[in-house]
């Protein structure tokens, strides 16, 4: 995720920071001074709040080896101030795996306050408010933060856990995209009843607000992967990907990628070494903007866009397209699995050419 930072690596899992937490960090440290409480106030808040996302940590990393019971890894968890986020490589397709993995975050908060009470003997109230101000209290409101976040986290909001629980149980009665588009339409429903309830309420809160609209954009995009992850079935990236294309040489200058776009439809034009290995791409955007800037003589070498992932024919197109967005190279360069010779292209215009075309095979029959 952009914007974070590595601070550890646990189990083959990275561990970041958003830098967003710290601006939480100072809020709590304000409102820990307040109250006539001053440093020792700031410090015991700062230290409250580093305890609770440690207990958040633990929570993601309850999922993180659910998952890989199930051969599933987990390459990041990044500590947002709304919570956590692991980035498991794939959700288990299998109900009763999601299941699983769904629950064991709460159960690592429920086994900590269990822990806590044992410890301490807390005669605690379940309350959502936890004052960072009201010192003397920690091990309390840890406990109850920790119980909280059971509550919170069982909410049936897809794609909160209480969410996947649900589509955990959807799946077991249909299959597993329906089961996703009914989750997701749910979470939002939820998401945009809490929103409507503070606007119209007047109890607006904003951590809140930001975690309404969260939950409605991730379920809005988990149902459309999983609709495309549909629409892919069964094809490969050879099945999309570009095989006439142009290339440009590695002495080429601007004039000549110009003279190519202006002959054809192809709009990013890969460059090849003397011995066919790929330099980089020269998109249309980049092309324009170097040619208003240093003219048409200019190499073309020295305005590349360096694409520094790759795949072969033989790998699944869902897998392809994930691997395209996540780039920022404006196309997916193919290459063959022996020689790592440049092959194919695979661009998002390509791939949406073809779900078309099987779309409309579809419905003729």
């Amino acid at each position: 995720m952009k914007w974070s930072l590595k601070i550890a690596t646990v189990a083959g899992t990275e561990v970041r920071i958003h830098f967003t937490f710290f601006i939480l960090l100072l809020l709590v440290a304000l409102q820990g001074m307040g109250g006539g409480h001053g440093a020792s106030g700031a410090i015991e808040a700062i230290l409250f709040v580093s305890s609770a996302f440690l207990c958040v940590l633990l929570h993601e990393f309850g999922h993180v080896f659910a998952a890989r019971g199930y051969g599933i890894r987990t390459p990041d968890i990044t500590l947002l101030p709304i919570g956590g986020v692991a980035r498991l490589e794939r959700m288990p397709r299998k109900p009763t795996h999601e299941l699983v993995v769904a629950v064991c975050g709460p159960l690592v908060n429920v086994a900590i306050a269990a822990a806590i009470w044992l410890a301490i003997g807390i005669k605690g109230v379940l309350k959502p408010d936890l004052e960072f101000a009201q010192t003397g209290h920690f091990w309390e409101n840890l406990m109850k933060w920790n119980l909280i976040m059971v509550v919170f986290n069982m909410v049936p909001a897809f794609p909160m856990d209480g969410g996947r629980v649900l589509r955990a149980f959807l799946a077991m009665f249909t299959d597993y995209g329906r089961a996703t588009r009914w989750a997701a339409t749910i979470g939002q429903g939820i998401a945009l009843s809490v929103a409507l309830w503070m606007i119209l309420s007047g109890h607006f809160h904003p951590i809140l607000m930001i975690i309404a609209f969260f939950i409605f954009m991730a379920a809005g995009q988990e149902a459309a992967a999983v609709t495309q992850d549909e629409a892919t079935h069964g094809l490969r990236v050879r099945d999309a990907m570009m095989t006439e294309f142009h290339t440009l040489p590695q002495h080429a200058t601007l004039r000549d990628a110009v003279d190519l776009l202006l002959s054809g439809s192809q709009q990013d034009f890969p460059m090849l070494d003397a011995g066919g290995n790929l330099l980089g791409v020269l998109s249309r955007n980049r092309l324009v903007s170097a040619l208003s800037e240093h003219g048409p003589l200019h190499p073309a070498e020295e305005v590349l866009e360096i694409c520094p992932d790759s795949v072969t024919s033989a790998v699944s197109l869902s897998e392809g397209l994930e691997r395209l967005r996540a780039t920022s190279c404006p196309m997916m360069p193919v290459v063959d699995a022996n020689t790592g010779r440049l092959i194919g292209l695979l661009t998002a215009e390509n791939v949406g050419e073809v779900l078309m075309i099987r779309a409309a095979l579809r419905n003729r029959h």
